[in-house]
């Protein structure tokens, strides 16, 4: 079942990969999941929450950076014990996968810490502004998957590693978005 699953992974990662490639993609992809791109939102968020919520602001602040170095911490902990090789690092494979970015990390490939560490913030974001921003709320998903599907596209992961760092993401996000609720007294519908 395994070997089945993992031929399934490598199959929809070239799909990803090398079929599915159109020209803005190949210009977009890359910038998409770059941190200073996102930079913007993060400023946002943060004065957002200060002008808006004084004090819970800032420990609203502080929880999003804590669910973020756990995600982070958590994927590269998982990486260093699955030991994955990524697919622009796979003898085998190298030689068929399109890099779009300059480098390909010795890192191992399972899980990816963007998708982790996206789907931690935007659970978190999701769980404690779903107030605040209603029907919009479900864009920090779509942020975060853009990520996680930006690391497939350039050839930096197969998409089980996304999916296990969304996973883990979302479990983190969960936990630190509900603490933050009940410990600073957060409303949300």
């Amino acid at each position: 079942m395994l070997e089945w699953l993992l031929r399934q992974d490598v199959r929809l990662f070239f799909r990803i990969n090398n079929q599915w490639q159109a020209g803005w993609l190949d210009a977009l992809m890359p910038w998409v999941r770059e941190p200073f791109i996102w930079a913007p939102l993060y400023l946002f968020l943060g004065l957002f929450v200060t002008i808006n919520y004084k004090w819970r602001g800032f420990f609203w602040i502080v929880l999003f950076i804590v669910a973020f170095g756990i995600a982070d911490q958590t994927s590269s902990f998982l990486k260093d014990t699955v030991g994955r090789l990524r697919p622009c690092r796979d003898p085998l494979l190298q030689h068929f996968v399109r890099v779009l970015v300059p480098y390909c990390p010795m890192s191992g490939s399972f899980t990816s810490n963007h998708a982790a560490n996206h789907f931690a913030l935007g659970t978190f974001c999701f769980l404690t502004l779903k107030t605040a921003f209603q029907r919009y709320v479900w864009l920090f998903y779509i942020w975060a998957a853009a990520i996680g599907f930006a690391q497939i596209y350039v050839g930096l992961h197969y998409p089980l590693d996304v999916a296990g760092g969304a996973l883990l993401g979302i479990m983190i996000g969960l936990l630190s978005g509900s603490f933050f609720n009940v410990a600073s007294g957060w409303k949300q519908n």
